[in-house]
């Protein structure tokens, strides 16, 4: 049995709703605390991810991968995140499972799909490809904490074929199966493979019709999500990463139209929870908000100058000054 009442309700809301559940992807430095509020104030999915967690370090503070604020749930937050865990040692995965769940987390996710060399090398994400005995050791441990346990993983590790074998591998195991539908060795540099959703799907019926099949990559939002379960019945989510990035109101049911103003409204409150989160945790630094300027001062909207000269600031005051001096400037505009 791999149904879990935490992700079982999720499904039943949405499916009631005629529509796909919908996540956003754990995103490493993007899926914390700050940019999840960003996102919910914004238009929020049924769910989020939390960033990339090295699962030893949840009860082991002094791993090279420590935990920081990865874990950190504000109280404005309706919800707890999933959290992604990554590694490959059965006990780490059972000991932070078991931690997660007395800190109240209902549901984690094993991550079996990133591509960065550093998690590779340390034997995490994709390389649990290359080791499906890994992979199956870690979700069995992590299921002891009797939290949901779910797995977000690619195609294959070098070839799109590989995903006979290895989907079929975890299906049976997990109460979500979340598919970025490349390789490993794909990246992102080539366009999803949208083609094998439905043999994924069968494989699903057939193996393990109890599991949720959610799928990744090259979906912006959430009306091509809603196309995309349309076009293949049997779907049952939709995870977005990229998207938001693009567009911060992807998860919006009702797409309206979001003028430069608003956006730069979510760039305020951005700095304001930066700031918070700030005097929390020594980490993210200043600089790693700089990747977020493109999301708000869009080209589109004329504000290509305003995001040049913000990625010359120095500290959140900063950004709030040239966001002033801009906004001053746009109203002296408008009434000439």
């Amino acid at each position: 049995m791999t149904a879990t009442p935490f992700w079982s309700q999720i499904a039943a809301q949405a499916k009631a709703d005629g529509r796909p559940f919908f996540t956003m992807a754990p995103m490493e430095a993007v899926s914390n605390t700050v940019f999840r509020q960003v996102i919910s104030h914004a238009a929020a999915p049924d769910t989020f991810f939390s960033e990339f967690v090295y699962a030893k370090s949840i009860t082991n503070p002094n791993t090279k991968f420590p935990v920081h604020g990865r874990l950190y749930v504000a109280a404005a937050e309706s919800q707890k995140p999933v959290v992604q865990l990554w590694g490959n040692e059965a006990a780490d995965f059972a000991s932070a499972t078991a931690e997660l769940r007395d800190r109240g987390f209902k549901a984690v996710d094993i991550n079996m799909g990133c591509p960065d060399g550093t998690v590779i090398k340390n034997h995490g994400g994709s390389d649990l490809i290359r080791n499906p005995q890994w992979a199956e050791d870690v979700i069995a441990a992590a299921k002891t904490s009797g939290l949901a346990v779910s797995a977000k993983t690619r195609l294959g590790y070098s070839k799109v074929a590989e995903y006979h074998d290895w989907i079929a591998t975890l299906l049976s195991q997990v109460a979500v199966l979340t598919v970025h539908l490349r390789t490993k060795q794909e990246m992102s540099k080539v366009p999803a493979h949208f083609e094998v959703i439905d043999d994924l799907i069968k494989m699903r019926d057939a193996i393990a019709p109890e599991t949720l099949l959610q799928i990744n990559g090259d979906v912006a939002d959430y009306q091509a999500g809603v196309a995309l379960a349309k076009a293949h019945p049997g779907l049952d989510g939709i995870m977005i990463g990229r998207g938001v990035f693009a567009n911060p109101f992807a998860f919006e049911s009702q797409p309206q139209s979001h003028d430069l103003h608003e956006l730069l409204g979510l760039l305020n409150m951005q700095l304001d929870l930066f700031d918070d989160f700030a005097t929390r945790y020594d980490v993210p630094r200043f600089p790693s908000l700089k990747r977020f300027f493109k999301i708000y001062a869009r080209p589109e909207l004329g504000a290509t100058d305003l995001r040049n000269t913000m990625m010359d600031a120095k500290s959140t005051d900063d950004v709030r000054k040239i966001l002033a001096a801009y906004q001053a400037k746009m109203r002296v505009t408008n009434h000439s």
